[in-house]
């Protein structure tokens, strides 16, 4: 289909228009109750509170406007249909399709893609029979022990995802299954959770989609090691999630094989194999199907025309207002919720990754803003740490509050005759009002501007199911702000280039020397290595 340049839409100069006099939060009655239920969405479990956005109705229906000129809903079907996106026209690029929503399409009755859909299942039904091997004892330790412990080894998009949501999702683990992770190539990490592990009755799930990503393997190499010098035989505790006849698709070195495939993006990849052998591991595989139940049920939302009704395409048109209209470069996602403490990083890559791109799909320089800095941290602890500047700060920062109006574990206490989870959701709405409306005093030091931006997603509790969903949400709301920018979101050439200067680098050590350098000489052999390399 043809795409069309961000600055050509016509609803982008009614916007530019309207940002002009966007809506002020801190009048009076800028929050009324037939504004607040107004602009208020729902899919999912999840309710999207937006009132506090410096948005009108005239804002919204242009905001519709572009997302219609832009075809976003369109593209996204194209897009679920095995359209090849990731392209850049006329220059050397991946073409590839894009594909990671087949994973959870496995519940509808037509299926948008039904070989990869097909893959998918496949790949869930030996996932199911090897948890099932493992519930039933016919997969055990030399000692006829079961297993406890998985670790997963992967970086980037084979680590964020299925870190942040073994990590949200661990107050559902079943009875003695625990997951940990191994992603930064300094060896200090993956000696500090070696460290702590039952090494015989630990497996460890090797993630690498071509099966040379150097990290992973060095790290694999340490685990190896590390289960050899315990006596033990490496492949009786090692998994592997790569490539269909990659280089470690061996069955002579890992005790079972999952595949992953080159449709699906690593950043994307938490509902296939990627994340579904470590979630189904800790979770079980009935929890497992739940995730992705809630996942694919957000990506039938996305298929709704009216922003009102597509919770990924809103949230993609109020980022959209807020970075290019008026012209704020960063967002901070914070959740309420201790268990999301990692959210926010596998956000930070996948948005970050898929939008942090200035040439278009046609190869030309953008004119406009792309996507936004992404960080955050959970609440309430960030309230005690960054909120200051959000607050009174020169920056103007729109923030997205993520909450859940009952905990998972079901623990808590009343003090002062309220629970915890009630000063947890009382903290994020108040901290979204206060930034709304600001506040007046005689005191400069004690004065709050306000007219700062934010929307909450609020649920009844964090479960399988609305982890799902909460992931496909943010998944699908990046790609329908690429499509908006007319970029591309699925390749990350920018990741490439310090990966092959470090690969220079390490030929120079490895010719050079083949000892580590004491201190005092650590600077000259520093300088030899970026000379070598053209930087001196």
């Amino acid at each position: 289909m043809p795409y069309r340049d961000f600055s050509l839409l016509g609803a982008t100069a009614k916007l530019s228009g309207l940002a002009q006099r966007a809506y002020d939060l801190t009048r009076p009655t800028a929050l009324s109750p037939a504004r607040l239920q107004s602009m208020k969405a729902s899919a999912c479990g999840f309710d999207l509170l937006y009132a506090t956005e410096r948005l009108d109705e005239e804002a919204l229906a242009a905001l519709q406007q572009l997302a219609d000129e832009a075809k976003l809903v369109e593209q996204f079907m194209v897009m679920k249909k095995g359209g090849v996106l990731n392209r850049i026209e006329g220059y050397a690029s991946e073409e590839r399709q894009v594909l990671h929503t087949a994973c959870r399409d496995i519940f509808s009755e037509q299926p948008h893609m039904p070989e990869a859909t097909a893959k998918a299942k496949k790949e869930l039904e030996k996932l199911r029979i090897f948890l099932d091997d493992l519930a039933s004892g016919k997969v055990v330790n030399r000692n006829k022990e079961s297993f406890t412990t998985l670790v997963q080894v992967g970086i980037g998009g084979s680590d964020l995802g299925p870190r942040a949501l073994s990590l949200a999702l661990q107050a559902y683990a079943l009875p003695g299954r625990e997951a940990r992770f191994i992603a930064n190539v300094d060896p200090d990490d993956t000696a500090a959770v070696l460290a702590g592990l039952d090494l015989s009755r630990s497996l460890f799930v090797v993630v690498s989609k071509s099966g040379t990503t150097l990290e992973t393997l060095t790290n694999e190499e340490l685990v190896r090691a590390a289960l050899a010098r315990a006596g033990l035989e490496p492949k009786e505790h090692l998994l592997a999630v790569t490539g269909e006849g990659g280089p470690m698709d061996d069955a002579s070195r890992y005790l079972a094989s999952f595949y992953m495939f080159d449709y699906i993006g690593g950043r994307y990849s938490v509902t296939s194999m990627v994340g579904a052998v470590t979630l189904g591991f800790i979770l079980g595989f009935e929890a497992l199907v739940e995730l992705l139940r809630g996942a694919w049920e957000m990506d039938v939302t996305g298929e709704k025309t009216d922003i009102r009704s597509n919770l990924p395409l809103l949230m993609a048109m109020i980022g959209i207002w807020n970075r290019n209209f008026l012209g704020y470069p960063t967002c901070a996602i914070l959740p309420y919720s201790q268990a999301l403490s990692r959210f926010p990083a596998h956000l930070q890559q996948c948005d970050m990754e898929s939008n942090g791109k200035s040439v278009t799909r046609q190869g030309k320089a953008v004119t406009w803003k792309t996507g936004p800095i992404i960080w955050g941290e959970p609440g309430t602890n960030g309230q005690h740490a960054f909120y200051q500047l959000i607050h009174q700060g020169t920056e103007i920062i729109p923030v997205e509050f993520i909450g859940f109006r009952r905990n998972q574990r079901g623990l808590d206490i009343k003090v002062s005759q309220t629970s915890s989870q009630q000063k947890l959701v009382a903290n994020m709405l108040a901290q979204s009002l206060a930034l709304a409306q600001g506040k007046d005093d005689v005191n400069p030091v004690r004065r709050f501007a306000g007219n700062r931006p934010n929307l909450v997603l609020v649920a009844e509790r964090l479960t399988p199911y609305q982890m799902g969903a909460l992931l496909a949400l943010y998944e699908n709301r990046i790609a329908f702000q690429g499509f908006c920018w007319n970029i591309n979101s699925f390749d990350q050439e920018g990741v490439q280039l310090g990966k092959v200067l470090a690969t220079k680098l390490l030929h120079i050590l490895a010719d050079a020397n083949t000892q580590i350098p004491p201190a005092s000489e650590a600077k000259s052999v520093e300088e030899e290595m970026l000379r070598q390399a053209g930087m001196l």
